[in-house]
This record gives structure tokens, C-alpha cells and sequence, in this order.
């Protein structure tokens, strides 16, 4: 709490700097055009202590956040036209108000450009893996991404023909480019290195208007570690030899790529095969179904009688599990076997099972005959190899994508896999481990303390008070069902570590390019209405920015002051009269006619943008606490 405070003054001084080196820059420009300045303060409310020094009141205020210049002739002294004060603002050539309006400006520019170089020069930052990885981690299945045909460890390189640099590029791009996707990248082999490139369209308009729940379906990839947290006697993972550090690799037959896919792939409903196909031995996964799905003939209904009797399991038959695939005793497969619902028998991933494999094992456990395969099929097993090394030290950003590929050793993992459920399993090679296989069991079974079981009761309440919110009986349904389906999701009980680190450090050409980028693109999509100002932030926002960047460390601060100092800058110069490039505009106009504007003609174009910025600053301000306490609530 305490630090928390301490980073909310250090933000509100960080945004006050700003504001005071913007109005500094027209301090000093002002006298050196030759204008009087009446007045400067520093920070802002009832002064506390003030001084004259050459001619300027110097103020001392209440609010140290932030400063103000008061140049004479910027306001209306009785029926004196402001040009005619000689040492005014208005009284200046145009092109000395040029200076003036633009140095403010300018030097918010520079200081951008200074904190992008003080990064540079001390090294970059710390980021984690996934916010610059350019792999995938993960692809909702009823996506649009999944149809498209992306998937976990495929690797993306443009994004409407611009550089991918991270996932955040994807935000931009369906909230700020007026069409859809597209893709480039390349779907990487892993066993063999091979990349093949691709280029996929996506549309994310939903009524013309940019769709961001489109981007629910992907993910960047990331280093699952486990974490320092002691697993609990009750997780089931405890029993498993996983130990603190340990990376997790690969899951009953998959890569893993992300907590997403491991979750899903935890969650399968599938069983993991090794299986003797001629002379070679290979890992299949096939459906494990509930018998009562399946179209059984009278001669397989009293074969699996026999085995159920066999293999002395207690429950029904048609309560047991199976494989969709006609064995014979010795668990050679000799052909599928159809579900009793059609639909499903025609959209079924069957797996990859052939007449005459012989099946050697059900999730590594070693069966000699059929009636053994129907008893190891009824409890879900989960293989896991992790890898287990020295901490390495931290790559750039630019080499951490090569480092997490070369990282996946698929000639020791290969080795590793074909030997499972054999006779002689390799359960080490190098610095992967095989871990003893883990039964995985529903999240609302699990073993937890007393502080999480009370934190995942509170959440649970929350949730359903939520629910008991919703009028609409489908949407409360729903809602209800997504909750059961939580309930019930498979877990391996262990909370991961944090991300492998990344050095993020490009030139400050680079950042300021790639901010002012930004920052244009979002000015553009709001002007022409494609994007709602309502994810714009505020005062609040922005000082929760600068907060968050200081709790993360100084050179994180820096970097987030230098790009509200260029978002500062490039916002003060738009043509709007209210603001500096309001004055520019003016000023230019003045140039060309060479006739000065009235002061009423100034007031009647300056007072109804002055209503508009307060109208938006009590907008944005609320947005800014809207969201705050919406966390709450």
C-alpha cells in the first residue's frame, strides 16, 4: 500500500514534469521573440509563495504538478485589440507566434526522443517472452484464426504488410486499420526446422466497424514453467517429480506452447496410443468414448462382456470407456467402429488408427490383450516431459524467438516418446525428464488450502450474483453452463512461474517511430469514427499509466512518460484553436492575408472548443473511473 502510494506521486510528478517543460518551452521562447511574460507558475492552484524576478511574477503553487506561462496580450484588456499591444503575444509578427506556439510542443518531442535514448543506453528493458515473440501459442478452435489454418508454434511476420513485432500488433491493427487481416508467417516443422511460409485474410468487421472479440481466438506462445510455490500433498502433480523451474515441453503427444494449449490439452478427450505398425512404433491419439455412443454388433457387445468380466471392472459396461476401433483379444485394431449418432459420426476426428496396429499402450502403461486396454482406458493418464537445465541468461528480443525454437530437442524428445509404454521407457536424456503420469482431476475437486478455498468460494459467490443479474433466461443459462464447465475442467494442480525474460531494446528511432506510428493511427480511426473514444484514457488513465510503469522500475516509467510527452506534443499541435496548433493556424492565416484576426472573431472560434475539451476532459475522466470501479463492482 505504501508503495503503491509512493508510485502514485511519482506519477503525478512525472505528468506534471511534462506539462512544466511544455510550458517552460514557451517561457523562454516568449522573451526571446521579445514578448512579456506577466506571469509563470509552477504547478497549479493558490500560489504559496511568490517572487518577481525581470519583470515575470513567479507563483509557487499548492499542486506541484504541472506549470503555466501567462504572456500579455493572450487575453482582452478592455476594447484594446490584442494586436495593438507591442509587447504582446498578438502584437508579435506571425512568425515569432509561430516559435512561441511551437517550442511547447517541441520540447515534449525532444524529451520523448532523450527517454528513448536513455533506455537505449542503459540496455533496454525487461519484458517478458510473449509480449515481443512473434510465435503462437495458442488458437481458440471456433475461431476465425483456427479456420483460417494458424496454430500453436506457428510463427506470424507481417500484419497487413507491417513488421510483426508482437502480439499488441494485432490490437492495433483491427482497432486502427479500416479492414480486415492479413497474415503472413510461416507454419514451422519442429522435428525437421522446415518453414513453410503462409498468408491468411481474415474479417474482423463486425457492421463496419472493427470487431476486437475477434482477437479472443489467438494467443503468443510462452515458456510454463514450474513455480517456486510448493504443490500441495493433494495436487496431482505432487506425485509426479516435477520440481521447481522445470519447464514443461510437451503433454501427451503435443508441443506446448502456452497454459491455453495445456489446459486443452489436458482436457482432451483423448487417449494417447503407442502403437506397432509394421516395423515402426509410433504415438496415436484416438476418441475415448463412452461405450453407450457407440454402434456395437451383437458379436462386439459380447466380447467386450468378456473383457469387462475379465479385466473385474465394477462398473456397467455402457458406463465404461472405449476407443471407437473394432479390436480383436490381442488389441489389433481391425477397423472403426460407427457412433450411434450420425452427425457426429461425420465430423468425428477418428484419430489415425489402421487395420493391423497393434496397440502397445494406453497413455504409456504397457497392455498385452484387449480386456487390459479397456481397464487402463478408464482412468485418464497424462504424460509430461519437462525440461530441466540451468537458467540460461537473458537473450535480446531479436534472438529469443530462435532460442525458444532451438530450445525444443525433438531428436531427445523423439527418443523419449518412442520408447513410452515399451519395456525399456528412457524416463531421462540430456536435460529432459519424464515425469511419473499424473491423473488429472476437476477444478472443483481439488486440493487446496484454506486462503484458496476461501479466495475461490468469494470468486464463486461474485460469479453467481452476477449470473442472478442477467435477465435474459438464454444468456443466464449460459452463463450458468460456462460456470459448470469450469467446474468440471480438468487440472493438473500447480500454479506456473513467471515467463522467461526478454532484453527489449531497439534504437530510440525505432520506439519514437513506432509511438508516433501509433499514436497517428489512433487519431486517424477516432477523427473518422472507426474506433469509439471510449477506450481513449484520461487524466486518471494516464497517471494509472505512468503508476504502473514506475511500480516495474524507472527505465519502465521513462518509457511510458516519453510516449505521453510525444502523445502530449502531437495532440497540442492539431489545427484546433484551443490548442497550440490553434495559434500556428492563426498566426499562418495572418501571414497570408496579412490582416490580423479580431478578437471577437478569435473568441467565437475559440470559446466553443474550449466548451468541447471540457466536455471530453469530464468524459474521458469518467471512462477513467468507470473502469476503475467496475473492478469492484
Amino acid at each position: 500500500m505504501i508503495y503503491s502510494f509512493f508510485y502514485l506521486v511519482l506519477a503525478l510528478l512525472g505528468l506534471g514534469f511534462l506539462v512544466f517543460i511544455h510550458e517552460l518551452g514557451h517561457y523562454f521562447m516568449a522573451r526571446k521573440v521579445g514578448m512579456r511574460v506577466e506571469a509563470f507558475g509552477i504547478g497549479f492552484g493558490k500560489p504559496i509563495y511568490s517572487w518577481e524576478h525581470k519583470g515575470v511574477k513567479w507563483n509557487l503553487c499548492w499542486l506541484p504538478f504541472g506549470g503555466y506561462v501567462r504572456i500579455a496580450g493572450m487575453e482582452k484588456q478592455g476594447n484594446l485589440e490584442p494586436h495593438l499591444i507591442p509587447d504582446g503575444f498578438f502584437g508579435r509578427p506571425p512568425w515569432a507566434r509561430i516559435k512561441v506556439a511551437i517550442m511547447g510542443p517541441l520540447v515534449n518531442i525532444v524529451f520523448a526522443f532523450i527517454a528513448f535514448c536513455l533506455i537505449w543506453a542503459s540496455g533496454g528493458r525487461s519484458k517478458s517472452f510473449s509480449e515481443h515473440t512473434r510465435l503462437i501459442g495458442w488458437v481458440e478452435p471456433q475461431s476465425a484464426f483456427y479456420e483460417a489454418g494458424l496454430r500453436p508454434g506457428d510463427e506470424i511476420t507481417a500484419v497487413n504488410n507491417r513488421p510483426f513485432e508482437g502480439f499488441t500488433d494485432f490490437i492495433y491493427a483491427v482497432a486502427l486499420d479500416n479492414k480486415g487481416l492479413e497474415i503472413q508467417g510461416n507454419h514451422i516443422d519442429y522435428a525437421t526446422q522446415e518453414k513453410k511460409p503462409f498468408t491468411y485474410l481474415l474479417d474482423t468487421q463486425k457492421e463496419g466497424k472493427s470487431d476486437l472479440t475477434a482477437l479472443g481466438g489467438v494467443a503468443p506462445a510462452s515458456y510454463i514453467f514450474m513455480g517456486d510455490q510448493p504443490v500441495g500433498a493433494g495436487s496431482p502433480i505432487a506425485q509426479s517429480g516435477i520440481r521447481p523451474g522445470d519447464r514443461i515441453l510437451w503433454v501427451n503427444g503435443s508441443l506446448i506452447f502456452s497454459m491455453a494449449e495445456l489446459s486443452a490439452v489436458v482436457n482432451e478427450p483423448k487417449s494417447l496410443l503407442t502403437v506397432r505398425r509394421g516395423d515402426a512404433v509410433l504415438l496415436c491419439k484416438v476418441p475415448r468414448v463412452s461405450i453407450s455412443d457407440l454402434r456395437l454388433s451383437e458379436a462386439q457387445q459380447a466380447e467386450l462382456d468378456d473383457w469387462h468380466h475379465e479385466a473385474n471392472l465394477k462398473s456397467k459396461v455402457d458406463e465404461l470407456y472405449y476407443i471407437p476401433y473394432n479390436l480383436n483379444a490381442d488389441a489389433v485394431v481391425q477397423g472403426p467402429i460407427p457412433y450411434l449418432d450420425e452427425q457426429v459420426e461425420k465430423t468425428v476426428d477418428r484419430g489415425s488408427l489402421l487395420p493391423g496396429d497393434r496397440i502397445l499402450a494406453v497413455d504409456g502403461f504397457p497392455v498385452q490383450s484387449s480386456f487390459e486396454l479397456l481397464s487402463k482406458i478408464q482412468v485418464r493418464h497424462v504424460q509430461i516431459i519437462v525440461e530441466r537445465s540451468e537458467e540460461k541468461p537473458i537473450a535480446s528480443w531479436q534472438l529469443a524467438d530462435a532460442q525458444f525454437e532451438s530450445s525444443i530437442h525433438m531428436n531427445d524428445l523423439t527418443k523419449i516418446t518412442a520408447s513410452l509404454g515399451t519395456h525399456r521407457p528412457i524416463t531421462a536424456l540430456n536435460h529432459l525428464v519424464l515425469l511419473n503420469p499424473v491423473v488429472p482431476v476437476p477444478a472443483k475437486d481439488l486440493s487446496l488450502g484454506k486462503e484458496a478455498k476461501a479466495a475461490r468460494a468469494q470468486q464463486l459467490s461474485a460469479y453467481l450474483k452476477q449470473i442472478d443479474k442477467i435477465e435474459d433466461p438464454k444468456e443466464k443459462e449460459a452463463a450458468l453452463r460456462m460456470l459448470q464447465d469450469q467446474d468440471s475442467r480438468l487440472m493438473l494442480g500447480f500454479a506456473p512461474g513467471a515467463d522467461e525474460a526478454v532484453i527489449y531494446n531497439p534504437s530510440p528511432f525505432h520506439l519514437f517511430s513506432d509511438v508516433f506510428d501509433q499514436i497517428t493511427r489512433t487519431l486517424k480511426a477516432l477523427v473518422t469514427g472507426y474506433v469509439s473514444p471510449k477506450g481513449m484514457a484520461g487524466p486518471v488513465g494516464i497517471v494509472q499509466i505512468i503508476q504502473h510503469g514506475w511500480s516495474l522500475g524507472v527505465k519502465e516509467a521513462l518509457y511510458w512518460m516519453g510516449l505521453i510527452s510525444l502523445n502530449l506534443a502531437i495532440l497540442n499541435l492539431l489545427p484546433l484553436p484551443v490548442l497550440d496548433g490553434g495559434h500556428i493556424l492563426f498566426a499562418a492565416i495572418e501571414k497570408v492575408t496579412g490582416k490580423p484576426i479580431k478578437a471577437k472573431t478569435m473568441e467565437k472560434l475559440v470559446i466553443p472548443f474550449v466548451v468541447l475539451l471540457v466536455i471530453f476532459f469530464v468524459y474521458f475522466t469518467f471512462q477513467d473511473l468507470s473502469r476503475i470501479f467496475s473492478r469492484f463492482f
